[in-house]
C-alpha cells in the first residue's frame, strides 16, 4: 500500500464520517460534502493502486533495458535511433515503412 492508497482510504473514512453526520443533522451541504470526499478517496485509492501496479510490472523490464544497455551499447543506441526515427515519422504522418 503507497501513500497515495492512504490518503484515499483517509478521505474515503472522512467522507463517510461527513456523510453520516449530515443525514444525522439533515444537513444537505454536509452530507454532499461527505460524498464528494468519498469519491475523491475512491479516485487516489485507484490512482495509488495503478501506481503500484505500474511500478511492479516495469521495473523488471526496466532492469533488463538497462542490463541489455550495459552489456551492447552499439545496438542500444543503433535501437533507440530506429525507434526514434519512427516516432518522429509517425507523429509527422509518415508510414515507418
Amino acid at each position: 500500500m503507497n501513500i497515495d492508497e492512504l490518503k484515499g482510504t483517509g478521505n474515503d473514512v472522512k467522507g463517510q464520517v461527513k456523510e453520516a453526520f449530515g443525514n444525522a443533522t439533515g444537513d444537505h451541504e454536509t452530507k454532499a460534502a461527505g460524498v464528494a470526499d468519498q469519491v475523491t478517496g475512491s479516485v487516489q485509492k485507484t490512482v495509488g493502486a495503478a501506481k503500484e501496479a505500474v511500478a511492479d510490472n516495469v521495473a523488471p523490464f526496466a532492469d533488463q533495458a538497462r542490463g541489455f544497455a550495459k552489456k551492447r551499447p552499439f545496438a542500444t543506441a543503433a535501437l533507440v535511433g530506429v525507434v526514434g526515427l519512427a516516432l518522429i515519422n509517425t507523429l509527422r504522418g509518415k508510414s515507418a515503412a
